[in-house]
């Protein structure tokens, strides 16, 4: 039996892969690709090719943004605000007297010159935290833009008349605009530059240049963000020590080393979304969820994606769960027959694994002892800021920039997340780095962050019109194999965690699993954002979480109620879970092997595919 060494997802009928010599060919690997159904409606048809190259090129210049769709929200917002007199004398009357309070506060500055006495910036707002800005000149620029941004706010809410959807984009819109004319962003207005100036004689714009210079060249050559020499993967990340045992067309199935003398009986088989590396949950050995796990004894099973092309632009959604989740299944099902396997799905990832539980329970297929979700979304009605430019126009818009090139360019994705926190991500960093000069120190997490991955066409389209356009997920219309699946089939216990401060999968979206599942669901809401939250290792500081467990006959507990019930807990969360996991897993025994033949012919972790 041959192994698939091939870096490109080939067409087959019948893909070679990695087997065990006394066990059959994983089914999912065999079967054909020409017998996997699409998931629901498959994009347009490559039809108006004049248009869609048109579109492609206008991306290049509005970061991916549909015109129509923005113009269509601002004319909707505008017109009613038009209709609107009272609204508008209001908001008249608001502008006047903001402006008489900053008056009234320059005129006693140099009598009474204690900061913020109007107005003071939000608590996560870190612009303007720095002493420098307490001067009374720059504190009065600091609270006359804090009340620009304030009125521009009553501006595009609340204006009666005005969809919702186009009442977030106009809001979301104006902020960005807001957020680039921060006083924070210029030299002369920022005095924690003038200072850094005024003490090196200019050399930090000197040094700001070489920064700016230095980025600039590396995204020209197509490299990656600072940092990546020093995290290497392989080296200094991803070093968790295990092998490749199984290759197909779209995966590569990592089994880990153990490091314990004897184990848990049911292994963990981790599914990361593929918009990411997988590597995010095996960083530097000192943060690595995996070495968390097998310190803990379990046997760790990984699944790396390969990095798509152009080539496999008609790769679909249905794909990754036919030869990801189910492929890996299968594979490991020959290394310990009989097992039952905790399953852990990060992100979109989590996404992905609720649906393959789904339609596994609706198969009769019990292999899943236990689901953990991390930041994973099943229902996208409440999705966040992402959904904000999720309707018709835009996802026809994506499509047509997609359809030229047969993915989604790793750029769009990582400038799409960035401007979630543009004042975090962009314009505190170019602050930072070219006004002030300076770097901020590398970490593996900021390397990950640059290691950036694509989408392709056909499954980028699935999923955002399946999922966030039509929920079809949640309101119980998916089809898997032409047949439709129900989240409430699953009744394996789940222990599903939610970030406070996630922009990707907001925690309240994620809190929806308790009533679409019928199984116990232990909810856990942990300090942090979408990645800083997950990767939380024991003795780092500032971690806290919140926990509490629905039976699934219990009644549901709103999200607040929860809040103000669910004990609090302080540090990591990984403890709670591995005790959790513990708690349903069975008596220790010896490790397992890989028992493949021709394994030596793949490659030791974290493989190949890690590097596309």
């Amino acid at each position: 039996m041959n192994v698939m060494q091939t870096s490109t997802l080939v067409r087959a009928e019948k893909p070679a892969v990695a087997g065990p010599a006394d066990q059959p060919v994983p089914a999912a690997a065999a079967e054909s690709r020409s017998e996997a159904t699409a998931v629901g409606v498959q994009p347009q048809a490559e039809s108006y090719p004049v248009d869609r190259t048109l579109h492609a090129m206008l991306a290049r210049f509005n970061g991916g943004i549909s015109p129509v769709a923005l113009s269509l929200a601002f004319l909707d917002w505008a017109s009613h605000l038009a209709s609107a007199p009272q609204r508008q004398i209001e908001l008249v009357h608001d502008a006047v007297r903001d402006a008489g309070r900053l008056v009234e506060a320059a005129t006693h500055a140099s009598v009474d010159s204690k900061p913020w006495s109007v107005t003071r910036p939000r608590a996560q707002d870190r612009r303007f935290a720095r002493h420098e800005w307490e001067t009374a000149s720059f504190n009065l620029l600091a609270q006359g833009f804090l009340l620009s941004e304030e009125w521009w706010r009553k501006a595009t809410t609340g204006v009666r008349g005005v969809a919702p959807a186009n009442q977030a984009i106009v809001e979301f819109s104006i902020r960005q605009v807001l957020d680039m004319l921060a006083p924070s962003n210029f030299a002369a207005t920022n005095p924690e530059v003038l200072q850094k100036a005024f003490q090196t004689g200019g050399a930090n714009f000197l040094a700001g240049w070489q920064n700016w210079s230095s980025d600039l060249m590396r995204m020209i050559a197509g490299g990656k963000q600072g940092g990546d020499r020093q995290f290497i993967v392989g080296k200094t990340v991803a070093t968790s020590p295990g092998k490749v045992i199984y290759r197909n067309e779209l995966i590569e199935l990592i089994q880990y080393s153990p490091t314990t003398e004897k184990v848990r009986p049911e292994p963990v088989l981790i599914v990361p979304a593929w918009i990411m590396k997988y590597y995010i949950l095996d960083l530097s050995p000192q943060n690595s969820l995996v070495r968390h796990l097998t310190g803990e004894g379990f046997t760790v099973f990984a699944i790396s994606w390969r990095n798509p092309n152009a080539d496999d632009r008609d790769v679909a959604f249905d794909d990754y769960r036919r030869l990801g989740v189910k492929a890996a299944l299968d594979t490991i099902g020959c290394i310990l027959p009989r097992r039952k396997i905790h399953a852990l799905g990060y992100c979109l990832g989590g996404t992905l694994l609720s649906i393959a539980a789904a339609a596994m329970a609706r198969d009769g297929d019990n292999r899943l002892k236990t689901i953990t979700l991390l930041a994973a979304q099943t229902d996208f009605t409440e999705a966040g800021e992402l959904t904000l430019f999720i309707n018709e126009s835009q996802v026809a818009f994506l499509e047509d920039i997609m359809w030229e090139r047969g993915y989604l360019d790793t750029t769009q994705m990582a400038g799409a997340f960035q401007l979630l926190r543009s004042n975090d991500l962009i314009w505190s960093r170019l602050s930072h780095d070219y006004l002030l000069g300076e770097r901020a120190p590398p970490s593996d997490l900021m390397a990950w962050n640059a290691d950036a991955t694509r989408l392709p066409y056909r499954m980028h389209s699935e999923y955002l019109r399946q999922l966030f356009l039509n929920n079809d997920l949640a309101e119980g219309r998916y089809h898997v194999e032409g047949r439709n699946i129900s989240l409430s089939d699953i009744h394996a216990p789940m222990f599903v965690v939610g970030t406070l401060r996630d922009h990707v999968a907001p925690w309240k979206s994620v809190y929806k699993i308790h009533y679409q599942v019928d199984a116990d669901v232990t909810f856990l809401l942990t300090s942090g954002g979408h990645n800083g939250g997950i990767v939380a290792p024991p003795g780092e500081a500032g971690h806290s979480y919140q926990v509490m467990t629905k039976g699934a006959d219990t009644p549901y507990i709103g999200r607040d109620e929860w809040l103000k019930l669910a004990p609090h807990g302080e540090g990591s969360w990984w403890p709670e879970w591995t005790g959790w996991l513990a708690a349903r897993s069975g008596e220790l025994c010896d490790p397992p092997r890989a028992v493949f033949c021709n394994v030596e012919a793949l490659p030791d972790a974290p493989g190949d595919y890690v590097h596309t």
